[in-house]
């Protein structure tokens, strides 16, 4: 989604629209693949500029099937993140010496006449995915000797068994 700076005034804006995910998903799975996003992500914002910054407010909600770590299954979970960020114009980023000082690095700039709200949707989508895909803290994972989702019950394999015989002579 492009918003014309021009258009960018004092008086905040609210904007609500729903992003593809098609590029995102490209992203993610050149990764590990743990995550893909269902459907498109609702985003709402409000938007409104401040001199020549730029600010925006908002929301990015949808659904995210995750591949658990442990047992391999795919799991549904809600995404809903809250965001706020600046964006400066590119010129007036860069500090005398075409060097950005330390507080200029928490900031993110903007060139042109229009501002992609999409590459900000994307990493805001992306921060709010866990770092270590789990179907549930309590998962089980799978039998390192067959396989077996041990979420599902006991395996049977020959692991399973030695187990029990041992278990049941001490």
């Amino acid at each position: 989604m492009k918003i014309t700076v021009s258009e960018i005034k004092a008086e905040p804006k609210h904007l609500a629209y729903v992003e593809d995910v098609d590029e995102l998903n490209e992203r993610l799975a050149r990764g590990v693949r743990d995550f893909q996003v269902a459907r498109g992500i609702r985003v709402a914002v409000d938007y409104y500029r401040a001199g020549l910054d730029l600010f925006f407010t908002g929301a990015v909600t949808g659904e995210v099937v995750g591949t658990c770590a442990r047992c391999l299954d795919d799991y549904p979970f809600p995404l809903d993140r809250q965001f706020a960020f600046v964006l400066t114009p590119r010129v007036a980023a860069v500090g005398g010496g075409g060097q950005l000082a330390v507080d200029e690095l928490e900031r993110s700039s903007y060139a042109g006449e229009e501002v992609d709200v999409t590459p900000l949707v994307y990493e805001e989508t992306i921060l709010a995915l866990p770092t270590r895909a789990l179907c549930g803290e309590g998962c089980r994972g799978l039998c390192p000797r067959c396989g077996a989702n041990l979420n599902q019950g006991p395996c049977g394999c020959a692991r399973g068994a030695d187990s029990a015989v041992s278990s049941r002579t001490k």
